[in-house]
């Protein structure tokens, strides 16, 4: 049976980290399975999820994601045995390429062939979790010798973020399901099929922006500022074509290429912000992260924005019923 879960993305922005246990250890309280940890500009992808692993001990832990570039191949396995000993069988780790962005402008190393990248990662992780030594030539990457030192006694689940056709089924043939991203209920359905060709118990993790505000403008503002912010990245922009939003969007990304950055935000339509981004009431908010799940999500992971609403209180009004 594939498993169904209801997550928030950790750690909440604003708040010392330290300062967070209280935070999400009333997760667990309000009904909330599992924790969700990103990795960009701000806290590493596992130093929240080891907290999280003592604070709320039945909570799972997932990974949303950790880049396959910017961690050599042992360092990687090193980390996900580490939480995965932590935690005993509460370990998703999501992988995926991330974008040029983060891998070249931000750790100046060459954002290259990340299908494969992502690909050979995954191979490579399968069998050091294992314990196995491995001398192994990879398309992307080359290992002597190497044998885990801490096998945990459970092997974690292994995600692999995906937008397209190629990850997607990557996600169903050799991971144990996908973790999607910027993509409405409606695209569900044009996903989750690429998915499932690997097999009918495949999860589907869905990173869902939400915004639990019934202030019209404050919503579209801040909501357009976050969809330029992401779909102007080429990853994103080519996942957003590739959905049929390239009408819909062309003008933001003109703009923006122009310099134009107010120009760009005023382009985005009200439509594709409400497509996008759970927002109004907490019982709408529901209704719509609901509707995800009846289109083929298995756990939705809530990211709440950080500005405009009271998080914690946000947490409490946005808890599975």
């Amino acid at each position: 049976m594939t498993y169904q879960g209801y997550g928030m993305t950790i750690p909440f922005d604003g708040v010392p980290l330290h300062a967070q246990r209280d935070w999400i250890s009333e997760l667990a309280d309000l009904g909330y399975t599992d924790v969700w940890s990103s990795e960009a500009s701000a806290s590493d992808g596992f130093t929240p999820l080891a907290l999280a692993s003592a604070w709320a001990p039945s909570l799972r832990l997932g990974s949303a994601i950790v880049p396959a570039f910017t961690r050599g191949p042992a360092t990687l396995a090193q980390c996900v045995a580490t939480l995965a000993d932590a935690a005993p069988g509460r370990v998703a780790f999501g992988i995926g390429t991330s974008s040029n962005v983060i891998v070249e402008r931000w750790n100046d190393i060459a954002f290259e062939d990340p299908y494969r990248k992502v690909r050979d990662m995954v191979r490579f992780l399968r069998v050091a979790l294992s314990g196995a030594k491995i001398t192994e030539d990879y398309d992307t990457f080359s290992v002597k010798g190497f044998k885990l030192g801490l096998v945990p006694e459970t092997a974690p689940k292994i995600m692999i973020a995906a937008l397209r056709e190629g990850m997607l089924r990557l996600a169903g043939r050799e991971g144990d399901g996908a973790i999607i991203n910027w993509l409405s209920v409606d695209d569900v359905a044009t996903v989750v099929p690429h998915v499932h060709r690997g097999g009918p118990d495949k999860e589907v993790v869905a990173r869902i922006m939400v915004f639990p505000s019934t202030d019209r403008d404050q919503v579209l503002s801040f909501g357009r500022f976050a969809i330029a912010s992401y779909l102007n990245v080429p990853v994103y922009a080519e996942f957003h074509r590739w959905l049929g939003r390239a009408e819909q969007l062309q003008p933001m990304w003109d703009l923006w290429a122009a310099g134009d950055r107010q120009g760009a935000l005023a382009a985005i339509p009200e439509s594709v912000v409400d497509d996008l981004i759970v927002s109004g009431s907490p019982e709408a908010c529901r209704e719509h992260i609901a509707r995800y799940q009846a289109a083929g999500v298995t756990t939705p992971a809530l990211a709440l924005f950080p500005v405009g609403v009271d998080q914690r209180q946000a947490c409490r009004d946005l808890a599975p019923r």
